[in-house]
């Protein structure tokens, strides 16, 4: 037997506020409440899930870990434009200029990349 991720956390200022944001750019919505801490998952699911912990500091390096998106049902730009309106924005991490994916961090810097169509970084 094997062990098996459940949860990935992320530490954050605003947990309402990366809360929200995953929660819209996954489709997700929130499971849990607890201690300041929040739990978010896909509808109908409360095994796989992000938990969004607080705390009293801001991030202040680049990511260790981070999460790669690909656009379902639409294109890679359609879908960059549609995360950058809910609060995305592209980042410098020392990605070369011709990688076929882009660097975004959300509304608290935490970095993650929107993969193009077949792409693997």
């Amino acid at each position: 037997m094997t062990s098996r991720i459940t949860a990935i956390a992320i530490d954050a200022a605003s947990p309402q506020v990366i809360a929200d944001f995953w929660c819209q750019v996954l489709g997700w919505q929130v499971v849990e409440v607890e201690d300041g801490g929040i739990g978010i998952a896909p509808v109908g699911e409360t095994v796989s899930r992000i938990d969004i912990f607080p705390v009293p500091e801001g991030k202040q390096v680049k990511n260790r870990l981070h999460l790669d998106l690909r656009a379902d049902g639409m294109s890679p730009e359609n879908e960059l434009a549609r995360l950058v309106e809910l609060g995305a924005r592209r980042v410098d991490v020392g990605q070369p200029a011709e990688v076929s994916w882009t660097v975004l961090a959300d509304p608290e810097g935490n970095e993650f990349c929107l993969l193009d169509t077949g792409s693997q970084p």
